[in-house]
């Protein structure tokens, strides 16, 4: 009867231990064995292939600029890894791709990369080709200038004709200030980046470049000297992160981590030690929407 009882003990307890090592190879960790998800969903084909293909900026101050480590840096670039985590793969895996403005829908069309986070405005016609998971911030478009100029003063200083304003190809802001320029075709300068609007500004090729606040907040804090914003916000431009179009599992999946990140403080943190530097204000979480 000892003999049995002894058994029966050490059974259990062998038990116990294999389901605890189970239980850790399951729920812990950060390989392809540590998650599970729907058979045949993006979030499965990523885990299982360990790496990740992500498109941002590399050239916009706090949300997505290249660094001395030969990596994008940023609040867009952070948010991204949150995502990164809960797929369960190595930061290291990461293929950070560089992702202009007017590019943004293709490359995912395309599968060039498996989602973009690059201060991307959710906008409907955008809606017609691609997907987007949040707001997971909301920024406001405005206008950088010298620092010794006065003659602007906000959009409507542009309405005489005689000012240029620089903006990107492909951007929202781009089209925004079109409503407020007397003549597009000379005073509407584009480039790919804004890295070379800001050159453009400092060499007096134009008067004045518009993009969202918090990108143009990160170019005058490498330049106070230099650049200024004039007047106010005048556009709200809720930031999403772009996914397939029929990929509504894998948005949904990016919202909850969105929602999770908003409540657990990962969301203030990651603006905190990126754009929050700034002086920008990160405001409440906006509403994720789910459609």
């Amino acid at each position: 009867m000892r003999f049995t009882r002894v058994a029966a003990i050490a059974a259990v307890a062998a038990l116990s231990l294999g389901v605890t090592a189970c239980g850790d190879s399951t729920e812990e960790g950060t390989g392809a064995g540590s998650k599970s998800f729907a058979a045949g969903s993006t979030m499965e084909k990523l885990n299982k292939a360990q790496k990740i293909k992500i498109g941002t900026k590399f050239d916009q101050p706090g949300f997505g600029l290249k660094g001395l480590s030969g990596k994008p840096e940023g609040f867009d670039v952070e948010i991204a890894k949150l995502v990164v985590k809960e797929l369960g793969i190595p930061e290291d895996k990461i293929e950070w791709v560089e992702t202009p403005s007017k590019v943004r829908e293709d490359v995912i069309v395309n599968g060039t990369v498996d989602l973009v986070a690059a201060t991307y405005t959710i906008k409907d016609e955008r809606k017609e080709r691609i997907s987007f998971a949040g707001p997971y911030y909301e920024a406001g478009q405005n206008i950088m200038v010298k620092k010794d100029d006065a003659t602007i003063t906000g959009p409507d200083s542009f309405k005489d004709g005689t000012k240029k304003v620089c903006s990107v190809t492909g951007s929202t802001p781009a089209e925004e200030i079109k409503k407020y320029v007397k003549d597009v075709a000379t005073q509407l300068v584009l480039f790919d980046t804004y890295d070379k609007c800001r050159d453009a500004l400092k060499g007096g090729q134009v008067d004045a470049v518009t993009t969202d606040n918090v990108i143009l907040l990160g170019y005058i804090a490498k330049d106070e000297a230099a650049f200024k914003l004039a007047g106010a916000n005048f556009t709200k431009e809720p930031y999403g992160i772009g996914v397939k179009k029929e990929d509504t599992v894998f948005r949904n999946f990016i919202n909850d981590i969105l929602e999770k990140a908003f409540a657990d403080g990962s969301w203030k943190k990651a603006w905190d030690g990126t754009a929050g530097k700034f002086g920008a204000e990160l405001g409440t979480p906006p509403t994720v929407v789910r459609y």
